[in-house]
């Protein structure tokens, strides 16, 4: 479903947003744009709904993950 979409200044003229079902399908459309040739450049970036962002923050919270650098507890 195409939402809003808006012309620009700057490195990118068009911004459009749009709903796809998959990030499969999202990929299949940014790779036909950029082939087609009628584009100097395309650029897609996933966005993540309220639920999506909370659930992905909840998982990096248990990931257990600390840097290299990080001071032991």
């Amino acid at each position: 479903m195409i939402q809003p979409a808006y012309f620009a200044f700057g490195d990118y003229d068009v911004f459009l947003i749009t709903e796809m079902p998959d990030n499969v399908s999202a990929a299949g459309i940014a790779i036909a744009f950029a082939g087609g040739g009628a584009c100097k450049a395309v650029q897609t970036a996933p966005l993540l709904s309220i639920e999506e962002a909370l659930e992905a923050m909840k998982q990096a919270g248990q990931s257990g993950y600390r840097p290299a650098a990080a001071k032991a507890a």
